[in-house]
């Protein structure tokens, strides 16, 4: 099954530098809205293909971390729904271990392997909701994860649970709906991003921390 999941990444997606990290390929989609078509097509109802696009949140914290990477240097790390694995990539070459890779979504986890392969860098990847969890990370990071009231509801308080516990915890938001209020800024950025995704060719984009409370 996992060969399957990554001949179906390579065949859709070629890789390239990420506009904002050239420093991390990632394999991405030429044509989003193909692949988003194919990946409906499958036979079998799918979530959509979020990891064939590097996003504005976590372009924002793979930056934040490559040029800050005593944030994450020597420590572990969690890139909670992980996506590409961009973050996770990012947080290993910035010298983070161990660092774990999450998503709920195969195809995420055959793309953020393939790109961790790519890159150079060692990520574990775990298949899990792990949002009522509570395993200690010395790092929790999340890329454009408040895009929905559902999502936003459940993330928030995993992600303050985990501060509680010591974690330092960042999230990349470009001003998603249910961004909640009380995070902490760390640093703003104009990201590239897919205008037919995105509606626009340039995201601000925020880097936050959590906190406890």
């Amino acid at each position: 099954m996992a060969g399957v999941l990554l001949e179906f990444v390579h065949a859709h997606t070629v890789s390239a530098p990420v506009p904002f990290v050239p420093e991390v390929s990632l394999f991405q989609a030429e044509d989003p809205i193909a692949l988003w078509e194919a990946t409906e097509s499958a036979g079998t109802p799918q979530p959509p293909p979020f990891w064939a696009f590097a996003w504005a949140g976590g372009q924002a914290l793979a930056r934040h971390i490559l040029d800050d990477p005593e944030l994450v240097a020597g420590r572990s790390v969690l890139d909670l729904a992980t996506g590409s694995g961009l973050v996770a990539v990012a947080a290993a070459r910035a010298g983070a271990t161990p660092v774990t890779a999450n998503d709920i979504d195969p195809l995420s986890l055959a793309a953020a392997q393939a790109n961790a392969q790519a890159n150079g860098v060692r990520v574990t990847t775990v298949e899990a909701d792990l949002l009522d969890s509570d395993d200690r990370y010395g790092v929790v990071l999340a890329g454009d994860v408040f895009y929905s009231r559902e999502m936003a509801g459940r993330v928030l308080p995993f992600l303050r649970r985990a501060a509680g516990r010591g974690s330092l915890v960042l999230v990349g938001d470009p001003g998603r709906a249910y961004l909640p209020e009380g995070l902490i800024q760390r640093a703003v950025y104009d990201v590239p991003v897919i205008e037919e995704l995105e509606s626009m060719p340039i995201r601000r984009t925020t880097v936050w921390q959590v906190t406890a409370s």
